[in-house]
């Protein structure tokens, strides 16, 4: 079917969950780190490394160890390929802590395949360097980064 759920995390969770062949992957490690210990029953994993920067101008020589073109491409390829799959699948990024480059991945991927992003509310410190070169693969996409006021409301509001 397609991608139906997309959620993000921190690499130390991503390293305790049980693998699942309808869970994929999306692995971003720190370019100076192993890559992550994920379960082997996860078999759609794509593994990238970089660091969780932006460049102090866009006309600088691409810094070693940058996010760039070549990864976004890398995932856009990945996500519209699982979700043309026949099957429901759900798709998971991690970062190093799940803040900022894993919530940047995660909010593309919302956009482009429609599918419920679980905590979007706090996606708010997503990495724009990383939105803003996914984005340029598909002119006319909207990534929307919640305002951080969304997470507050969440977090003060009465749970059943």
């Amino acid at each position: 079917m397609t991608i139906s759920q997309v959620q993000y995390t921190s690499r130390k969770l991503a390293e305790q969950l049980r693998g699942s062949p309808y869970m994929a992957v999306i692995s971003i490690t720190d370019p100076t780190t192993p890559e992550a210990k994920l379960d082997p029953l996860f078999r759609h994993v794509l593994r990238l490394a970089f660091f969780d920067a932006v460049p102090a101008d866009e006309y600088m020589p691409t810094i070693p160890g940058l996010f760039d073109r070549n990864m976004a491409m890398q995932i856009s390829a990945f996500i519209e390929e699982l979700h043309a799959a026949p099957f429901e699948i759900t798709l998971m990024v991690h970062c190093e802590y799940g803040v900022s480059r894993s919530a940047a991945v995660a909010l593309f991927a919302e956009a482009l395949t429609g599918a419920p992003l679980d905590a979007r509310e706090f996606t708010y410190e997503a990495n724009q360097w990383v939105i803003d070169q996914l984005q340029a693969r598909h002119p006319g996409l909207e990534v929307d980064v919640p305002s951080p006021l969304v997470s507050r409301e969440r977090r003060r509001a009465v749970r059943a």
